[in-house]
């Protein structure tokens, strides 16, 4: 318990805050991203204001930019489908469809265009590092180029 006291809106704004916890095997590894305070793009728009859609939207884009600061240069990011046989998208882009949808654009095992739509209560990916395609070309880091994207505002709302 403690003896620190709160206004009614510091308690409802506390509340309405995520909360994020990881472990891991190595110390170094654990919460890297979970311990760092969302950044202000994310927390322009109060999560109450937030569909399921968008919040599992902004949340997947923070995983992946920190899977893909874990990769070296000959890696990109991948994402496994889980509990199903569709194999492995190479992740080319990453959007939203409210209330409740979320979309992952890429490339399958054989290079042929996909898109997998999922329902944000059927969300279950699997981030993989996967050799890239084209060695001698610089890595593709979608999340970081989501991310710039979304510090300056592009919120990849179709109706803006």
């Amino acid at each position: 318990m403690t003896d620190e006291i709160s206004t009614s809106a510091e308690y409802a704004e506390t509340a309405a805050l995520p909360r994020a916890v990881a472990t891991h095997a190595d110390p170094a590894e654990c919460g890297r991203l979970e311990s760092q305070p969302l950044p202000p793009a994310a927390t322009r728009k109060p999560v109450e204001e937030k569909s399921p859609a968008e919040w599992a939207y902004e949340r997947l884009i923070l995983y992946i930019q920190n899977f893909e600061a874990q990769l070296d240069s000959t890696q990109e990011i991948a994402m496994g489908f889980t509990g199903g046989q569709a194999g492995v998208l190479t992740i080319e882009g990453v959007g939203f469809f409210d209330p409740d949808l979320v979309t992952f654009y890429g490339r399958d095992e054989d290079g042929l265009k996909t898109q997998l739509i999922q329902h944000v209560t059927q969300l279950n990916v699997i981030l993989r590092a996967v050799p890239k395609e084209e060695p001698s070309e610089p890595p593709r880091r979608i999340g970081f180029q989501i991310m710039r994207q979304w510090a300056g505002g592009e919120s990849g709302d179709a109706s803006a």
